[in-house]
């Protein structure tokens, strides 16, 4: 199979949305249980109803496989920008604490980070397909106030976002838990060091 190139390839009959749907679910199933090296394109294919030769039409390699199924997980229910810059990103962040703390949801991306030095590509799709545009996404809503004038001239939204993001680990970390009162908390407390002081 030619890397990295996913779907439907060629003629014939349109994909289905149900079969796709439902090889993902098996997928998502599979990194739970076992995690990425236990995972069987095979297994995947009975569990869903369908044949590896479907599974490899759709997604070129077990790689793009999985993390096109953390992907979906992860972009199910995304929150729509508003403009209200503080809104939004407390949306986000809300989002993203869903997502990850849901059932082995950190477990599943663990399983990923694990397999960097043996199967560097699955890390390299993670970073491309899920990390990115998460990053992306609040990034934009930053650029906008910026082109809003909302923020100071020197705010630094990578900086803001590397803090947004990375509060979340390193809360994790803790053990002690991830409230549900984070999200508004670290936007306000990242927002105080890069908005314009409006008194």
């Amino acid at each position: 199979m030619a890397g990295g190139e996913r779907g439907y390839r060629g003629p014939g009959r349109p994909r289905c949305p149900e079969t796709d749907a439902a090889v993902l679910r098996a997928t998502l199933r599979q990194l739970a249980a076992g995690g990425y090296a236990r995972m069987s394109v095979d297994a995947i294919a009975a569990e869903a109803g369908t044949t590896k030769p479907t599974i490899y039409r759709r997604w070129a390699s077990k790689e793009e496989l999985a993390v096109a199924a953390l992907a979906e997980l992860q972009s199910a229910d995304a929150p729509v920008p508003t403009g209200d810059t503080r809104a939004d990103l407390i949306a986000i962040l809300t989002d993203f604490r869903k997502k990850l703390l849901r059932p082995n949801g950190m477990a599943m991306i663990g399983t990923l980070l694990v397999e960097e030095e043996h199967t560097p590509q699955l890390l390299a799709l993670f970073r491309e397909r899920i990390v990115v545009p998460r990053r992306v996404g609040l990034l934009a809503v930053l650029e906008g106030a910026k082109g809003r004038g909302e923020l100071r001239p020197d705010a630094d939204p990578d900086a803001a976002v590397n803090m947004l993001v990375g509060s979340f680990y390193a809360r994790y970390l803790t053990g002690e838990g991830i409230p549900t009162s984070w999200p508004a908390r670290v936007v306000d407390a990242v927002l105080g060091g890069v908005l314009k002081d409006r008194r």
